[in-house]
C-alpha cells in the first residue's frame, strides 16, 4: 500500500476534479440530510481564497487512485499562530492510513509556516473523526450544534406574532435589505459587526483572536463568495438617529442546491441590544429569502452549544437540533 501526497493549486484541473469527486462521495455517506458540499464552493475556494488566507490544498493518492483531500488554511492578517484543517477521505479508502499521511504532511507545513496550533471540526455521529482527533492528541475545546428549520412546518401565525412583538420593541430602528454585495454605505458597519464575532460568541477553549475587518476586507470576502457561487440574502437594522447599521444577518444558497440555505452570521451591536433586533432581523431576512428563493425548503445553522441567547432566537423561529459537532485544537 502506497500513499502519495501532493499539493495542488488553481491551475490543476485534474486535481480539482479529483477533489470534487472525493468531497461529493464523502458528503453522501457522512451528511445525507445536509448538503454542505458544493462543487463550485470547493473550486472557488481553490481558485479564489478568502482575503487574509493563504491555503494549501493537498491531494492523496492510494495505490495511484485519488483517495483523500486536505485543506490547510493559513491566516495572514490575524491568528497567525493558528492553522485550520479540513480533511476528507474517500469512503472506500478509509481506515487505510490515508488520513494520517495527509495530516502528518499538514503538520509539517504548518510548522514551516510558524504555526503553533491546528484546529478542526468533526461530526459527532462519525465516530472515526473523533477517534482520529483523540489519537493525535487533540483537545475537545468547543461544542457546536447544528439546527435545522423545515419551512414546510412553519406556522405563519406564530411568525406574524413574533414579528409584531419585535417591531414594537424596535421603533427606533429600520430594517434594510440587500442581495450579494453590501452597499458602500453599510460596509464599515458590517466590518465592525463581523469583527465582533469572536468577542461576542462563546469560544470555549479555542485559542482564536478577533479577526481584523474593514470595508476592503468585506468587499474582498464578497468577491470570494461570488467565486463560490453563493447567493446571499442580507438584512440589517439601521438605527434611525445615528444612521448606523447596528444589526446584521446573512442567509446564503449554494450554486448547486436550490432547496437548501445556510443561516450564517447574526450580530447586534452590544449598545443596541435589548430591543429584539436579533429576532427582528432574522424574521425579516427569512421572509426576504423566501420571496426570492421559493425552492428553499430547509435552512441549517450552527451555534456554539453554550450560545443560549442565539439558540433561544433560533428555536423561536422553529429550528430543531439535527446533530452535534466538536471543535478540536492540537498544539504542534
Amino acid at each position: 500500500m502506497s500513499v502519495i501526497v501532493t499539493p495542488f493549486g488553481p491551475a490543476d484541473d485534474q486535481a480539482i476534479a479529483a477533489a470534487v469527486q472525493i468531497g461529493a462521495a464523502a458528503a453522501v455517506v457522512d451528511m445525507p440530510d445536509f448538503p454542505l458540499f458544493c462543487p463550485q464552493r470547493l473550486i472557488g475556494s481553490v481558485r479564489h481564497p478568502m482575503p487574509g488566507d493563504a491555503p494549501v490544498h493537498l491531494l492523496a493518492h492510494l495505490d495511484g487512485a485519488a483517495a483523500g483531500l486536505l485543506t490547510l488554511e493559513l491566516p495572514q492578517l490575524d491568528n497567525t499562530e493558528n492553522a485550520s484543517v479540513e480533511l476528507t477521505v474517500y469512503p472506500a479508502a478509509r481506515r487505510r492510513g490515508v488520513g494520517r499521511v495527509l495530516f502528518d504532511r499538514a503538520v509539517e507545513l504548518a510548522r514551516e509556516h510558524g504555526r503553533k496550533r491546528l484546529t478542526a471540526m468533526t461530526l459527532d455521529t462519525v465516530a472515526a473523526g473523533a477517534a482520529f482527533a483523540r489519537t493525535l492528541g487533540a483537545d475537545s475545546v468547543l461544542a457546536d450544534v447544528r439546527r435545522q428549520l423545515d419551512l414546510d412546518q412553519l406556522d405563519p401565525a406564530v411568525l406574524a406574532r413574533l414579528l409584531a412583538e419585535a417591531q414594537d420593541r424596535a421603533a427606533d430602528y429600520q430594517v434594510v435589505f440587500w442581495q450579494g454585495h453590501t452597499p458602500a454605505e453599510y460596509q464599515a458597519d458590517v466590518a465592525y459587526l463581523e469583527g465582533r464575532l469572536v468577542s461576542d460568541a462563546p469560544m470555549g477553549g479555542l485559542a482564536w483572536e478577533p479577526e481584523q475587518y474593514d470595508a476592503e476586507r468585506v468587499r474582498a470576502t464578497e468577491a470570494a463568495l461570488d467565486a463560490r457561487g453563493r447567493r446571499r440574502y442580507q438584512a440589517g437594522v439601521r438605527h434611525r438617529a445615528s444612521g448606523r447599521l447596528v444589526g446584521w444577518t446573512l442567509l446564503d444558497v449554494a450554486a448547486t442546491v436550490d432547496w437548501h440555505a445556510l443561516q450564517q452570521i447574526t450580530l447586534v451591536d452590544p449598545e443596541h441590544r435589548g430591543h429584539r433586533l436579533g429576532l427582528l432581523v432574522k424574521l425579516e431576512n427569512l421572509r426576504y429569502l423566501r420571496s426570492h428563493e421559493p425552492a428553499v425548503r430547509v435552512i441549517n445553522t450552527f451555534n456554539a452549544a453554550a450560545n443560549d441567547h442565539m439558540i433561544a432566537i433560533n428555536e423561536q423561529l422553529g429550528f430543531r437540533v439535527a446533530d452535534h459537532w466538536t471543535n478540536w485544537q492540537l498544539t504542534i
